[in-house]
């Protein structure tokens, strides 16, 4: 068995979207992947998904935001898994609206979940990647993180994984550890109809319009965002830390 074959890896919010397509991308390289999101039942296709291709997978229910539930499903995928040395931080949920129809929840829950959440869960990893000497931490920004009407909370949480992501980079280097950070553009996925919704507009001519805009014609796909965490997270990466790589179909200026 490879070195890589050995690796465990984490991902959350891997129930759906590009976290499912990234648990499977990264079981098909030879992790043992946990499946994290907040509702464990919800993460049984993708660990069958995973298992039936010959891959091993532990579904885990956990709140990314909460502390001890944090500490206690990493040390759960420490036990039946091993201990996890790669951690996709990808667990996100949107509240979006316009500033002056903003709730303190709706920034506090976005804020919680993508800025905490990522927080917690490289704090709890990080033990394990350190006494290993080796780590993979990639965190999900978003092209929102250059600013997007009606998302002040959502673009300021990804704005803000760019800093966190360039600042493990610099504290644990050192360890064997790499931290970086992958940014979607307009992806297709359920926070993506949920926009549309937001906004008025059918799914389908809300990716048309969106494609119009792309310089490859196309809306992009979970698959095309895990091609670029598989490429983070694989042994060969390790002299490329603290960047941040924008997966849109084209430069966003």
């Amino acid at each position: 068995m490879s070195t890589t074959e050995q690796r465990v890896a984490i991902v959350t919010g891997g129930a759906r979207g590009i976290g499912a397509a990234t648990a499977v991308r990264l079981a098909a390289e030879g992790r043992a992947v946990a499946v994290l999101d907040l509702d464990e039942s919800a993460c049984a296709d993708v660990v069958e998904k995973i298992t039936a291709a010959g891959g091993k997978a532990l579904a885990v229910g956990c709140d990314v935001s909460d502390t001890e539930q944090v500490e206690a499903a990493v040390a759960r995928v420490a036990e039946e898994l091993g201990a996890p040395t790669v951690l996709v931080n990808n667990a996100g949920v949107l509240r979006d609206n316009l500033l002056f129809k903003m709730s303190d929840s709706d920034w506090d829950t976005v804020m919680n979940v993508h800025l905490r959440g990522a927080f917690l869960m490289s704090r709890a990893c990080q033990k394990h990647m350190v006494d290993a000497g080796f780590g993979r931490i990639v965190n999900l920004s978003s092209s929102s993180a250059l600013g997007n009407r009606g998302q002040a909370n959502y673009a300021a949480a990804k704005a803000g994984l760019q800093g966190f992501t360039k600042t493990l980079a610099k504290e644990l280097g050192k360890f064997g550890i790499t931290a970086n950070a992958v940014a979607p553009g307009f992806i297709v996925t359920d926070m993506t109809a949920a926009t549309a919704a937001r906004v008025g507009m059918g799914f389908e001519d809300f990716q048309k319009a969106a494609a119009s805009q792309i310089p490859v014609q196309r809306v992009g796909r979970p698959e095309d965002i895990a091609n670029a965490i598989a490429f983070f997270t694989g042994e060969e990466a390790g002299f490329v830390s603290g960047q941040v790589l924008y997966v849109a179909g084209g430069p966003l200026n």
